[in-house]
């Protein structure tokens, strides 16, 4: 064998011996396959660049899609900021299918007691404010395929040149519930009652003696031509101080029913249901002065002010690839010590303006991380932050590539909304915060900053 490299120089076979080398040498890793080979020009890099976006305060007029399982009643002036906020709402009554009263209470010659009964979960201010509430009963039908907004013409459905049926002065720590009831969550559920006259739950009582189909479903109900079977208009008429965030109304028959000991007191309920209408109305007024405010931008819920923000895309440069695009909004600290303080929203949604304004919430349409993002509020950091939106930067460039962008093209709106996820974690509702919020953002003549993280291949 040695013979065979006789004619070798001792300088060919150190350059086997190299070559052996290099070969055994190398480990399992490939992610610098090729590098080697390539030209030092042709790397990857990344540049980091800012670019500053402008924002405003967005008007939102008090019209927002009023689709929401909760209804308001009250009125609350913000010590803060000056505004005040108005609510009250109708609401229809559902029936579960083939309802009927039940036999032990058919026994009665009449009822003993007509109540609407609004039950509230939480509220928003002073529970010692006192407030004037009428009720009216409707004479038309709201539709369950129309979309009612928050500044629904409450006029349309109720004859405002009538009386109310029943006007009431009520508090919402109700001072007729003794003291170690009240207190009590096993015995008492917090709600506002309001009695009705008598003859309008003897009406219903024996109108189903004649026929007890009226209680069919719903429609059988609501057709029946009963007073309140179209439902009632609870509305403000004075008071100040307090909110009242109702989660259920009931329409309460009730019925003396004689036992061995002593008489008790059972009845038939009609409960308002996301299955039936409730339309809330809202009245903002006082907004003038955040609006004009060119310090800083605002979010006030229900039905206040947006912010809108313009991004830059015009300078971006579109040659490059957009790894990560990211946002942030960043909340003042409240110095306000004399009074009550409003929450601040807790999720916001960035959406294209162009698309809140072709019904985004009509559509029932959720975020998909490409248009429109969610952010939650990050109380370490006081701000909310959208990570990346590089998607919808690319998505706006495209569109002006193609010609095909709008006068809004670069607007986005951030929203104050109620995300609703099921079990496994995944959003299946999106719908406007109702619930009392405020926050002011940096912003307005400052301009806020767009952060950039470009890849670009040299060729």
């Amino acid at each position: 064998m040695f013979q065979h490299f006789r004619g070798f120089t001792f300088k060919a076979l150190l350059v086997i011996l190299s070559i052996i080398f290099v070969f055994t040498s190398c480990d399992d890793s490939t992610s610098t396959l090729g590098v080697g080979m390539m030209p030092e020009s042709s790397f990857l890099t990344k540049q980091y660049q800012t670019y500053g976006v402008k924002t405003r305060s967005y008007e939102v007029g008090d019209s927002v899609l009023a689709r929401t399982s909760t209804c308001y009643l009250g009125r609350f002036s913000d010590p803060e900021t000056g505004t005040v906020i108005q609510s009250d709402f109708l609401a229809q009554f559902h029936v579960l299918e083939n309802s009927l009263i039940e036999d032990s209470l058919l026994i009665n010659d009449s009822i003993s007691n007509c109540y609407l009964r609004l039950f509230y979960g939480s509220y928003v201010g002073d529970s010692l404010a006192s407030f004037k509430l009428s009720v009216y009963p409707l004479d038309s039908v709201m539709s369950p395929d129309e979309n009612y907004y928050t500044n629904i013409e409450a006029a349309r459905f109720y004859d405002e040149s009538k009386d109310p049926i029943v006007s009431k002065w009520y508090t919402l720590s109700d001072r007729n519930v003794d003291e170690s009831v009240r207190w009590s969550t096993k015995v008492y559920s917090p709600h506002i009652s309001i009695k009705l006259p008598k003859d309008v739950g003897q009406k219903i009582y024996e109108a189903f003696l004649d026929d007890n189909t009226i209680f069919k479903n719903s429609e059988t109900w609501i057709n029946s031509g009963l007073i309140g079977s179209k439902g009632f208009y609870f509305k403000l008429e004075k008071g100040d101080g307090a909110i009242a965030y109702i989660t259920s109304c009931r329409l309460d028959l009730e019925f003396n029913v004689p036992t061995q000991k002593v008489d008790s007191v059972a009845g038939f309920s009609l409960v308002s249901t996301e299955e039936v209408v409730q339309a809330n109305r809202f009245d903002n007024s006082n907004l003038e002065s955040l609006l004009s405010d060119e310090t800083a931008t605002y979010l006030k819920s229900p039905a206040g002010i947006f912010t809108e923000a313009t991004l830059p895309t015009s300078q971006i440069n579109i040659t490059d690839t957009i790894n990560q695009a990211s946002l942030t909004f960043t909340r003042y600290n409240s110095d306000f010590q004399n009074g009550f303080k409003l929450a601040i929203p807790k999720t916001l949604l960035m959406v294209r303006l162009d698309d809140y304004l072709k019904g985004y919430f009509e559509r029932y349409t959720l975020v998909d991380d490409k248009t429109s993002y969610l952010a939650t509020f990050n109380s370490s950091t006081n701000s909310y932050e959208f990570s990346n939106i590089s998607k919808l930067i690319t998505t706006i460039l495209r569109e002006k590539k193609l010609g095909k962008a709008t006068a809004n093209a670069d607007k986005v709106l951030l929203i104050p909304v109620v995300a609703t996820y099921d079990s496994n974690k995944k959003l299946v509702r999106l719908t406007h915060d109702f619930s009392l919020t405020s926050a002011r953002l940096v912003g307005g003549q400052d301009e806020i900053q767009l952060k950039v993280i470009y890849s670009t291949y040299h060729k």
